[in-house]
């Protein structure tokens, strides 16, 4: 999940979609045909998937040379002599069509007459399984890493803004005051959900199966997948049916799509407080930054924009996972090309939107000022409410303050007038409320009065 190098070939740079660019050593190959381009690349990320295999069978050889299954010295022979040779791989698969038994071949050519003892009883899924399962775990301590410094951020952001008074809407509608800090503390509350999900989802997945074929250690012991599961750090498979459940994964990869979610609510945030009517807030601007090839004038919210975009895609993954799990009797392996595209993608295009996230949050541009100039917008009438309750409270019923209420909101919001006015001027209110008493109802203080009660539930 790493893009700083694809492979020795390519340099990657840190964008999405990402930038590739060739050497000039391999633009030489290139020219003077010493390389054909259609010819597979060797990635780092496909050596270190066969390197976890690796791992799997020699902890595997290990566990039967206690059990005096195959010769003492096997596991530590093929640790010193095995080498990793992807290219080699890819031309003995291009023949025989199967990619364990690729990867064995290569192995055992490199390992002599002790190869012949890999592999003993197990079947393929046993290691791809597992290895696809460390391949999420270590992705994850990735995107874990990404989460901790959104929270960072926003705790940050959120106690600074912690009085920053903006209003509040719900239908897009003014509707009564809040405070930036409490927008910035929702999103950090979410995001500590977002990394518990995402702790329950590694230890879903982080199971091993060794169990032969369809499931019935007929001819592994299960004593084999306790050590290799001990040893590789995992849970052994209940059950498994020659693969490990796909009911694991799904779930895995929908909560990396909720994750995904809470990232594009936030960047909707931003982009709707941009808006030019709103400009409470915006994404940063470099100086040589342009905004429209045709208007100069425009800022837009390009990178809130793309994080949607990106959104939508993790989500996309979340369908094929749950179907990957029914599968014709004990597997087949219809699972494998949808795992094989969606377990990279999804896992590095949350990564990158994680980091995102992050530049977005870290270099906003707030305006307090302008928060203010629109909570006058509507002349007071955010404050309606207040004054209802109090009217209750002098021997209105509920129903009565809400129509009187509502009458002078209209009246204010027809004649383009101050609400506090039309109130003062309606005599059925002033014989209940002074208008000393009513000007009080007016003060923003009054809608923080237990902030610190939030703050504490969030940030204790």
């Amino acid at each position: 999940t790493d893009l700083k190098y694809i492979n020795k070939n390519i340099e990657v740079y840190y964008e999405f979609p990402p930038v590739f660019k060739l050497k000039e050593n391999f633009k030489e190959n290139i020219n003077n045909n010493n390389c054909k381009i259609d010819e597979p690349l060797l990635t780092d990320e496909e050596k270190n998937k066969y390197q976890i295999c690796l791992d799997i069978e020699i902890a595997a050889a290990q566990a039967m040379e206690k059990l005096k299954l195959i010769p003492k010295g096997v596991s530590t022979k093929v640790r010193k002599k095995a080498v990793i040779n992807v290219d080699r791989i890819h031309k003995i698969e291009s023949k025989v069509h199967h990619e364990l038994i690729a990867f064995l071949t290569s192995i055992t050519e490199k390992v002599g007459r002790d190869g012949k003892f890999l592999h003993k009883g197990m079947t393929s899924s046993d290691v791809l399984d597992s290895c696809f399962n460390i391949q999420l775990v270590r992705a994850s301590k990735i995107i874990n890493k990404d989460i901790d410094e959104i929270l960072k951020i926003l705790k940050k952001k959120s106690l600074k803004y912690k009085k920053t008074f903006c209003i509040g809407r719900s239908h897009g509608i003014h509707a009564e005051p809040t405070t930036f800090g409490l927008k910035l503390a929702s999103f950090y509350e979410e995001f500590k959900r977002n990394k518990k999900r995402l702790e329950s989802a590694v230890k879903e997945i982080s199971t091993c199966s060794i169990s032969g074929a369809v499931g019935t250690f007929a001819n592994v012991d299960h004593k084999v997948e306790l050590y290799v599961a001990k040893k590789l750090n995992l849970k052994i498979e209940p059950i498994s049916t020659q693969i490990i459940p796909r009911d694991r994964h799904a779930y895995y990869f929908s909560v990396l799509a909720i994750i995904a979610g809470s990232i594009e609510r936030v960047a909707t945030e931003i982009r709707n407080l941009q808006r030019t009517e709103l400009q409470e807030v915006e994404e940063f601007f470099t100086k040589e930054q342009k905004g429209s090839s045709a208007m100069p004038h425009k800022k837009n919210p390009i990178l809130s924009e793309n994080l949607t975009g990106l959104a939508r895609m993790v989500r996309s993954y979340v369908v094929p996972a749950l179907e990957n799990i029914t599968l014709w009797h004990e597997r087949d392996i219809s699972h494998s090309s949808v795992e094989r595209n969606i377990g990279p993608d999804s896992t590095i295009t949350l990564d990158f939107a994680l980091n995102r996230l992050q530049n977005i949050l870290e270099n906003m541009n707030v305006y307090p000022k302008k928060m203010l100039k629109n909570l006058d917008i509507t002349n007071g009438l955010i404050f309606s409410q207040r004054v209802m309750l109090e009217l209750t409270k002098h021997g209105f019923s509920r129903e009565k303050a809400y129509t009187l209420v509502q009458k002078n909101a209209q009246n204010s919001w027809k004649k383009n007038i101050p609400f506090y006015e039309s109130l003062t001027n309606d005599s059925l209110i002033n014989k209940k409320i002074s208008n000393k008493d009513l000007i009080k109802m007016f003060d923003l203080n009054y809608h923080i009065k237990r902030i610190n009660v939030i703050y504490k539930r969030v940030f204790k």
